[in-house]
């Protein structure tokens, strides 16, 4: 298997550079073949890596590629720990990288910077499987940091374009904060275990939390709690958690398809991937776990909010996007690690389906975002209309789609672990993901509605001009939207209640959430049959219904509902001030200190003070001196016999 695994790493990264230096060379059609070939590679052994492990009965593999260095005893080095964990993200990273792939030869094919983007999407994919795949922490930071040069390229793709510039910084400079967090808390690792090797240093999990580090003098610290805590800062930047999440939806002013790769498959998915690798050392410390239920009950309540007020197609799911980062959180936070990757897998399919028929749309009405400009496209796109309604539905958790099975289940798990007496934490986290759940269907269904139902509100040019996308763009449309709606059936049980993730992921017994809710597992037809007894089913029917009354019923109404709560929607509008927050507050306060120490230290005082002073006293002291220089016999004669007075009267005051 070893060399299934490089060749994975490194068949996109192959298609990567062949593309990048030889894209003239190779041509349009050649750089989207060499990269759909080198995806598809990685795709295809990914598979036969989740096959061997879960129906051939191969263990998971640990194995060292090369040694890069060795520092004082530490050792640093490149390897693969290849689990059932690593399987199932290698496979959806790859998967949807390759639909992306394909569906960008229809999108970007008149986009002058065509084999560019190519060898930016396989790169980004090979710094994403460097991340799954690693079996320590130098690797896995440099997966983390390759993934966010790659998406900043990538966000920034249009480079002459101001505000993809601007975002692509915005994102950049959000995750350096993120990022520094992350690093401290692998300092903190090395400091106490002197290792980086996962293996290493889960074995001295438990030596690390009977351990105190003082962050301030005289107040001590559980060192496993401040690691944990850093890691999730990190997490937080790359998963786009509150308030660090203010990158995302800019990440928008990208191309379509890399909005989806972003989306679903890679960067934002970086940080939930490590918290649950790090199960061993967040189950612990409760106060780390604490704080991540809160952050992404935060998260997933208050950002889905923001989806109902955006009029921008790619927002709006963006905004979803965070919501459903912030239930994946909250999963991890109630150590249900397995139901946080469950939703991840699923939310793979549908939100990249979901992002990509939003770019047929696009694309059908010439590059309009605005939604409100939209209406009745279902007639003119059935293929696009059809898997954005079965992306929509997984969304939203209907019945019997995949969002139903990881969703419905998700919220379950924080809902056991309050009953299991654990704090109003958990009451909080799980009112914030069941509330959720209405907010969802609502936003979700407006835009459907807006978008393929109702009057056409499209200009006649574009009406003229409106038609489905060809097979290069609706193919991967079809090929997600089939897991989109039936892996939940298939999965459910090994992923989420079975053993499938045997070692791979940590929980003990006490915070075992999915275990005892596995006592309870009658299997998916029972599921569905008692769905419609539940309050998570009627919270989604009550947003679809209401998304159906205010946007096609009486689309009157929501204008109405704005007028009255101008205060309520002018926070939403604004984002809840986070970006003036961040931008106005942080970042202008940084150039504001900045401006003043130059303008006060640099040249006030080293300039003005310390150099140009110096200067103009040596010039004002040498002007006086040049006066006694007269040229005059008399004058020096006059100013010895000062001098001699002057001594000699000195003399004579000592003695």
């Amino acid at each position: 298997m070893y060399g299934y695994y490089l060749t994975i790493v490194l068949a996109p990264l192959a298609a990567a550079i062949i593309a990048g230096l030889a894209g003239k060379q190779i041509g349009r059609a050649g750089a989207h073949w060499v990269t759909i070939i080198g995806v598809g590679t990685s795709c295809a052994l990914s598979f036969v890596v989740l096959k061997n492990m879960f129906w051939g009965g191969a263990g998971p593999e640990n194995i060292a590629v090369y040694t890069w260095a060795v520092v004082d005893g530490l050792h640093m080095g490149i390897g693969f720990l290849v689990d059932r964990l690593t399987a199932l993200m290698m496979c959806v990273v790859t998967f949807v990288s390759l639909m992306v792939h394909v569906y960008t030869v229809g999108y970007m094919r008149e986009d002058p910077g065509y084999q560019r983007f190519f060898s930016y999407i396989a790169l980004f994919t090979f710094a994403m499987l460097m991340l799954v795949m690693s079996n320590n922490f130098l690797q896995l930071f440099f997966g983390w940091e390759a993934v966010g040069l790659v998406s900043y390229l990538l966000i920034g793709f249009w480079f002459k374009k101001e505000s993809a510039i601007f975002a692509n910084l915005k994102a950049f400079l959000v995750n350096r904060v993120g990022d520094f967090g992350f690093i401290l808390g692998i300092a903190g690792i090395v400091t106490f275990t002197g290792s980086l090797d996962y293996a290493e240093v889960f074995a001295s999990a438990e030596q690390v939390a009977a351990q105190n580090i003082e962050v301030f003098a005289g107040t001590p610290w559980n060192a496993m709690t401040v690691i944990c805590i850093l890691l999730f800062i990190g997490a937080m930047g790359k998963s786009a958690q509150a308030p660090l999440h203010v990158w995302l939806p800019d990440s928008m002013e990208g191309p379509t398809p890399i909005s989806a790769l972003i989306h679903a498959a890679t960067m934002v998915t970086a940080g939930i991937f490590m918290v649950a690798r790090m199960s061993p050392l967040f189950e612990l410390s409760t106060t780390a776990l604490a704080v991540v239920i809160v952050i992404g009950s935060i998260t997933a309540f208050f950002m889905g909010l923001l989806s109902i007020v955006q009029n921008d197609i790619k927002r709006v799911i963006a905004y979803s996007t965070l919501s459903q980062l912030g239930y994946m959180t909250v999963a991890l936070g109630a150590s249900a690690y397995s139901a946080a990757i469950f939703h991840l897998m699923t939310h793979a399919f549908f939100k990249a389906l979901l992002f990509l028929a939003a770019g047929a749309v696009i694309i059908a009405l010439h590059h309009e975002q605005d939604i409100r400009k939209m209406g009745g496209i279902r007639k003119y796109m059935p293929i696009t209309y059809w898997t954005a309604l079965v992306g929509s539905l997984a969304l939203i958790g209907f019945p019997g789609s995949s969002g139903f099975f990881s969703k419905d289940l998700l919220i379950e798990a924080v809902r056991e672990s309050h009953w299991q007496g654990q704090g109003a934490v958990y009451w909080i986290a799980y009112l914030s993901v069941l509330l959720g759940v209405f907010v969802t269907a609502l936003y979700t269904f407006r835009l459907f509605f807006l978008v393929f139902h109702g009057k056409e509100r499209m200009d006649a040019e574009a009406r003229a001009h409106l038609h489905e996308t060809p097979p290069v763009v609706t193919v991967p449309l079809i090929l997600l939207a089939i897991p989109a709606a039936i892996i939940g059936w298939y999965t459910v049980g090994p992923v989420l209640f079975g053993d499938y993730f045997g070692d791979a992921i940590f929980v003990s017994e006490s915070h075992d959430v999915i275990g005892r809710m596995a006592g309870a597992w009658h299997g998916s037809l029972v599921l569905l049959t008692h769905s419609v007894q539940t309050s998570v089913f009627w919270l989604a029917a009550a947003g679809v219904l209401s998304a159906w009354f205010l946007y096609l019923k009486r689309p009157d109404i929501p204008e109405k509902i704005k007028n009255r709560v101008t205060g309520l929607y002018d926070l939403l509008d604004h984002k809840y001030y986070f970006d003036d927050l961040w931008i106005k507050g942080f970042a202008a306060g940084g150039r504001s200190i900045g401006q003043f120490f130059w303008k006060k230290g640099d040249e006030l005082i080293i300039d003005g003070l310390l150099v140009n002073g110096t200067a103009r006293t040596v010039g004002r002291l040498a002007g006086v001196l040049r006066q006694i220089q007269t040229g005059y016999l008399y004058t020096y004669a006059f100013s010895m016999f000062i001098g001699l007075t002057a001594l000699l009267g000195w003399l004579v005051w000592l003695r």
